[in-house]
């Protein structure tokens, strides 16, 4: 593998890190908390901030807001090389993402199978974050299995009726739209008897139920349909083929380059508070510190050689599979390792939240530690990718 850029590719890289240093609004630095209101996902109030709007302006006048979408729906075309190289850019430098779930996942999918009426309906709306989307497909007894989703939706005249229960259901508070799953023949097998719906959040019927998690943020929600009307034109594709619609490949560049900066840089804050406290250690050995941030810094590393390699095969016309599994399993169970490592150098210190003037950062950590336990359950677990490494990577069988 050739780590240098090409001409064509430096000068790329440049006119991204200039657009950065001259663009980003100062307000909006260092984004990406986990907070309500920071993030992917934001109320509408957040999102329509002066240095947000602004921010937003800027990348919209280049493409950039959806920087793989064609250029015919208002995105900017990039090829893989190009958008690994940006989402790496934006990732070192902290900047906010405005795109949320419309741009990184439906807007793509809509562009393949909507039809062009939906298309003008809906991507416009994204593009300029008038319209928020959040995704309908977990269900309390479809996780990982997502296939056996029990929401059903009958067909009544032009409306379909939707009746059923979706939970895990990042930024459905501050959510307009959803676009998601039900079951629309319970007599198929499970994968082709469910269709692919946009439904309005606001509609009669929709209750939302925020789910207060350990930090003590609302990220996730229980979403209730309660005879739910949903206009038919509302349906993407064909009705009993949403399943196939859902498994489109919804995403150009799945490097987990964005993971593997946004972690490291995380350990890099480690470090300089290491640095300031030198009478902290994670062991009763002088040098237990400086080995355990040598051996999350050679991870962090890996990780990137992980990125590097799934956008390497992107790059080649290859479809990374197991590749891409071992890449957000590592960077995910990684993640918990540093987490855990802040917590064990603050000590108590480190389990109270707010934070305590004798080791000011201690909170931090301890808010990163509890936040960190869902990184290996968010995107698919750990056991899954497992098995798609075992089974697709090394040809195991399934029993």
């Amino acid at each position: 593998m050739d780590f240098n850029d090409t001409p064509a590719e430096a000068e790329w890289r440049k006119e991204v890190r200039d657009f950065l240093r001259t663009e980003h609004p100062k307000s909006a630095a260092g984004g990406g908390g986990g907070g309500e209101g920071e993030g992917l996902f934001r109320s509408k109030s957040a999102n329509q901030s002066g240095g947000m709007m602004k921010w937003r302006q800027a990348l919209a006048s280049r493409g950039w807001v959806a920087p793989a979408w064609p250029k015919e729906y208002g995105g900017a075309g990039l090829d893989t090389k190009k958008q690994f190289i940006m989402n790496e850019e934006f990732a070192e430098f902290g900047a906010m993402n405005v795109g949320g779930f419309g741009v990184m996942m439906f807007g793509p999918t809509l562009i393949v199978h909507g039809t062009e009426d939906q298309k003008k309906e809906h991507l416009k709306g994204i593009l300029d974050g008038s319209v928020q989307w959040c995704q309908g497909w977990s269900e309390p007894n479809a996780g990982s299995d997502v296939a056996s989703v029990q929401t059903r939706a009958v067909r009544d005249g032009d409306d379909y009726v939707i009746n059923g229960q979706k939970i895990w259901t990042t930024g459905a508070q501050f959510a307009d739209m959803m676009y998601m799953l039900a079951r629309t023949d319970p007599d198929a097998p499970k994968h082709r008897g469910i269709s692919y719906f946009m439904l309005d959040m606001h509609a009669p019927g929709v209750t939302v139920r925020p789910l207060i998690t350990m930090t003590g943020s609302a990220t996730f929600n229980e979403v209730f349909f309660e005879n739910v009307r949903v206009p038919a034109r509302n349906r993407l594709g064909e009705e009993n083929r949403g399943w196939y619609i859902g498994t489109t490949t919804l995403d150009f560049e799945r490097s987990s380059i964005g993971s593997a900066v946004g972690i490291r840089k995380g350990l890099e804050s480690i470090i300089r508070f290491a640095k300031e406290h030198p009478e902290l250690s994670v062991g009763k050995d002088k040098h237990a510190t400086q080995i355990a941030l040598a051996d999350r810094w050679i991870e962090a590393q890996v990780a990137k050689m992980m990125s590097y390699r799934v956008v390497s095969m992107q790059n080649a016309g290859l479809i990374p599979n197991h590749e891409a599994s071992m890449c957000k399993l590592f960077t995910s169970e990684m993640g918990q390792r540093i987490a855990a490592l802040g917590m064990k150098m603050t000590g108590l210190y480190g389990m109270v939240i707010g934070g305590h003037p004798a080791y000011s950062a201690g909170g931090r950590y301890g808010f990163g530690y509890l936040g960190a336990v869902s990184s290996t359950i968010a995107g698919g677990t750990s056991e899954i990718q497992r098995n798609i490494m075992a089974q697709r990577g090394l040809g195991l069988p399934r029993d």
